[in-house]
């Protein structure tokens, strides 16, 4: 219990980590000159290396555990990026410092995944996960408007190198107390058990939705929140704190509500689909009215860090489909392309707002984003809408 514990806080500083920056973009504009395009490149960077880290990741828990994989990713990647962040005096030292940190971060969840798909049933597994990740959605709310207060009072650096030594001593709790569960047998096939996974077709039809549904919901709250705000809205740092913590909240509520959601409609497609569904409403509802009221414009904010995070219903819906010995490697899977596709939006967005800016027309580039954002979530409900009901493979 101690060891889940720890990587409980872990995911904390994990989440924390992807969505701070929307806080900080005031600041860092002003003191390090970082662009639109900078903060695209930072944010995606650090979802990008996350993402990549995933593969080995899974391999490394299906052969030797997770105590091991985490402690030496986390304890220097972590350690090291939040450190260079801290000392920036570039904006190449931050996007270097958010890579780090990335990579850093990258196995902390899917470690605690696969114990709870190790050691418990698939129901089980869905309740679990979703309040593991309820609470450690807590790092995002921490990202929020308590983030904007402790830069103001104590200066944005004191504050990350502050976390960077938090992430150290995190790091060597995890390898004091976390449990490695007995390694199977078949857990032989290194980075060919991907191919094993590819191989099953039940998990086609939700790869597009796994793909862009994290990356809508954190894109905006992590990243295009606060330049949205600061530009239609006039919002300064702690009003886009205010309504950042709202939407954290807001995540918080919806992923310790997944698993009971799953239950009550027995189904994790059901829920996915409902959800993502909602979000592309509100999206497009930003697209078509971008200058809209500050209590629209945070209403339609809220209901996408609401209904976006829904990725647990997705994980357990795929997790039904792995066989036991490549379990590791399909909750990575699934997590890769979640996280990649956060990453790879994340790129694409920033250009497209760059390359869609006109200041006589200010809102223009905003309809373009969110309209960019509902129309892929909404094709790739299209195609989740024909996946299967999930049926456990019998080994």
């Amino acid at each position: 219990m101690s060891g889940i514990v720890a990587l409980t806080i872990a995911y904390v500083l994990s989440q924390f980590y992807r969505t701070f920056l929307a806080v900080l973009t005031p600041v860092l504009t002003a003191e390090l000159g970082m662009t639109k395009a900078d903060f695209a490149l930072a944010s995606g960077l650090w979802f990008f290396a996350f993402a990549a880290m995933q593969f080995i990741i899974g391999v490394g828990l299906d052969r030797i555990g997770p105590r091991r994989t985490v402690f030496w990713i986390i304890a220097p990647f972590g350690t090291i990026g939040g450190l260079l962040f801290a000392n920036a005096q570039s904006p190449a030292m931050i996007i270097t410092g958010m890579a780090l940190i990335g990579i850093g971060m990258s196995p902390i969840l899917m470690a605690a995944v696969f114990l709870f798909a190790r050691n418990y049933e698939p129901a089980r597994f869905t309740s679990l996960t979703s309040i593991f990740i309820g609470i450690g959605v807590g790092g995002a709310v921490l990202g929020a408007s308590p983030l904007a207060w402790a830069a103001g009072a104590f200066g944005w650096r004191a504050v990350m190198a502050a976390l960077a030594f938090l992430t150290f001593i995190v790091s060597i709790w995890l390898y004091s107390t976390v449990k490695d569960p007995p390694i199977e047998s078949q857990a032989t096939s290194g980075f060919g058990g991907y191919l094993d996974l590819f191989k099953l077709k039940s998990l086609w039809p939700l790869m597009p939705i796994v793909f862009f549904s994290y990356a809508v919901m954190i894109g905006i709250r992590g990243l295009w929140a606060g330049p949205y705000l600061g530009a239609m809205q006039s919002a300064d740092a702690q009003l886009i704190g205010n309504v950042t913590l709202a939407m954290s909240l807001a995540m918080v509520l919806a992923t310790l509500s997944i698993g009971k959601l799953t239950t009550f409609f027995k189904s994790e497609k059901r829920v996915a689909l409902t959800l993502n569904s909602l979000v592309v409403l509100a999206c497009a509802m930003l697209a078509l009215n971008p200058g809209m009221a500050l209590w629209q414009a945070t209403l339609c904010l809220v209901c996408i860090a609401l209904f976006g995070s829904g990725f647990v219903a997705q994980a357990a819906h795929g997790r039904r489909f792995y066989p036991t010995h490549l379990v590791g490697r399909g909750v990575t899977l699934l997590n890769a392309i979640s996280i990649g596709g956060a990453g790879l939006l994340q790129f694409g967005t920033g250009a497209l707002v760059t390359a869609t800016a006109n200041p006589g027309a200010p809102g223009l580039q905003w309809s373009w984003l969110f309209g960019f954002y509902a129309f892929g979530l909404g094709l790739a409900c299209l195609i989740y809408f024909f996946s299967k009901e999930a049926v456990p493979i019998k080994n």
